[in-house]
């Protein structure tokens, strides 16, 4: 039967539709139809992000896509007979999932093609105004490139957000013959997976980005740093790569530009400081993942000692969007210094988990209730941590906050990946602060004191606290709010410097978790 004529079914590949299990309905339906003498041409797209509806299962119809949500593989039979294939309406049915009430006041850019195109398909991408950003970058001056990236206001998304035009605009000056472009997808917060997402929904995104990157700066090599633990991303990745090339979208004369762009893909080996720029920089040359003194800065020496742009996953995919749609259009979302939008990502104990793009401004309350619905227990929301276990605890007196670098830095608290984490009121934040202290001991790379020896000290001293009586408590209170500072002021990068904001924060919120006993 022409491929043409068959009905297509989208069930979703990304890794963590397939925990829920996604495959298994895929292989259901698949079985099934061909059972009934129905097959059906199946695209495993990626996620649209709304976890909670998973495996959300769509129909192409004459009408458009029908979603059907929180499908399981024991019920593929019954929703067959429901009139799937056809778009009935059922209890699975949703209908068009872009007008859900979850969807509709989002404001996709950067994830604007996930879970709607097929991600191993460069012509699906093409039609979705894929590479649009491309052709626009391949027709202007590097220089041109740079500054639409500079007025657009974009800010690195992978938790310094340090001004990306400023970063170009650093190495495009450099007169250094090899310029690299150095993608950090060494995704290893919890509670985030944007990332994650954009590698196994849309990675041409992230190869079109980088690619516009090379020709802004004038560096014709690439690479993407990889976590060891995205098997699915790895898979995704090298499958697009391959067709890239193939077409001429990567490797030499890039569309007949005269131009050279090239990436390569290097799997980390489960490092969470390899996360920071400059030891990712070190295990990419081979070495142990270990921080570098600054400066000189990558910008200026980076891999290999040329200079080199260090963006992760979500900046380099919007970088397309930027170019397509121009500066001005980009830079019109958000308020003040914090411009765009982020792929804000839902977790913990959560009803309505997964990945809502919005432009900066959102509350941390419409976030956590209108898009979250609250916790999956259903007791009272008491903290939320934003940016990572390294990040903040907000308690509910917060909740007001905008999401924005600079309304979150006046919290005492920081953005970061945009992962977002809530906790109900049985979560004991003390236990949650040293938690915090004791994932930066097993995870600092040991080159400096403050990091290395504080985190460690730092566990004792909880320990300490929560089994000491009144009297000596409140002095070893003081010392931990000492070695915070010390932590802070003295540590080489982000991993000791910012494992006191969820200590402090826990400190000054909840303190009265800390007159608990025990740890347990």
């Amino acid at each position: 039967m022409n491929s043409r004529t068959l009905t297509t079914v989208y069930v979703p590949g990304d890794a963590g539709a397939v925990s829920l299990g996604a495959d298994a309905v895929a292989a259901a339906l698949e079985r099934e139809c061909r059972a009934r003498g129905t097959p059906i041409r199946i695209v495993r797209n990626g996620s649209r992000g709304a976890y909670w509806l998973e495996t959300l299962v769509e129909v192409k119809t004459p009408a458009g896509r029908v979603a059907y949500g929180n499908v399981q593989s024991s019920e593929v039979p019954s929703l067959l007979d429901a009139g799937l294939l056809t778009g009935a309406k059922s209890s699975w049915w949703l209908g068009n999932i872009e007008k859900h009430e979850w969807f509709q006041s989002q404001q996709r850019l950067t994830s604007t093609r996930l879970g709607v195109v097929d991600p191993t398909d460069i012509d699906d991408y093409i039609v979705h105004a894929g590479y649009s950003g491309l052709s626009s970058a391949l027709s202007m001056q590097p220089q041109d490139i740079v500054r639409a990236i500079t007025d657009s206001g974009l800010r690195g998304r992978g938790g310094a957000a340090f001004p990306t035009g400023i970063k170009w605009q650093t190495v495009h000056d450099q007169p250094a013959a090899q310029k690299y472009i150095a993608c950090n997808a060494d995704e290893g917060d919890s509670g985030t997976f944007s990332d994650r997402m954009l590698l196994e929904g849309d990675p041409f995104a992230l190869i079109e980005g980088m690619t516009i990157a090379g020709l802004a700066v004038g560096a014709t090599r690439g690479y993407i740093y990889l976590r060891v633990e995205y098997p699915h991303a790895a898979r995704a990745l090298a499958r697009a790569l391959h067709v890239a090339r193939e077409r001429g979208y990567l490797g030499a004369d890039i569309r007949q530009s005269g131009r050279d762009f090239d990436i390569s893909v290097r799997m980390g080996a489960g490092a969470y400081i390899c996360g920071e720029e400059t030891s990712m920089l070190e295990s990419l040359e081979g070495r142990r993942g270990e921080v570098r003194v600054r400066p000189p800065l990558p910008a200026i020496k980076g891999l290999f000692g040329q200079p080199t742009v260090v963006n992760n996953v979500v900046t380099l995919a919007t970088v397309p969007t930027i170019l397509s749609l121009g500066a001005a259009h980009y830079r019109d979302f958000g308020q003040g210094k914090s411009r765009g939008t982020v792929p804000f990502q839902l977790a913990g104990n959560v009803k309505r988990g997964g990945l809502v793009e919005r432009a900066f401004g959102l509350t941390v309350r419409e976030l956590v209730y209108d898009y979250g619905g609250g916790t999956a227990s259903g007791r009272p929301v008491r903290a939320v941590q934003i940016g990572g276990p390294l990040g903040a605890y907000l308690p509910e007196s917060q909740f007001d906050t905008p999401l924005d670098y600079e309304a979150l830095a006046a919290r005492d608290g920081l953005l970061g990946h945009g992962g977002v984490v809530v906790f109900d009121d049985t979560v004991d934040m003390a236990r949650m602060a040293r938690y915090a202290l004791e994932f930066c001991a097993i995870e600092s790379c040991g080159k400096c004191t403050p990091c290395r020896v504080g985190s460690t000290r730092g566990v004792e001293l909880v320990d300490r606290i929560l089994t000491s009586s009144n009297g000596s408590r409140a002095g070893d209170l003081a010392l931990l709010d000492e070695l915070c500072d010390t932590m802070a002021s003295g540590s080489l990068c982000g991993l000791g410097g910012l494992t006191p904001y969820p200590v402090r924060s826990a400190l000054k919120h909840f303190r009265e978790d800390f007159h608990s006993s025990g740890v347990g």
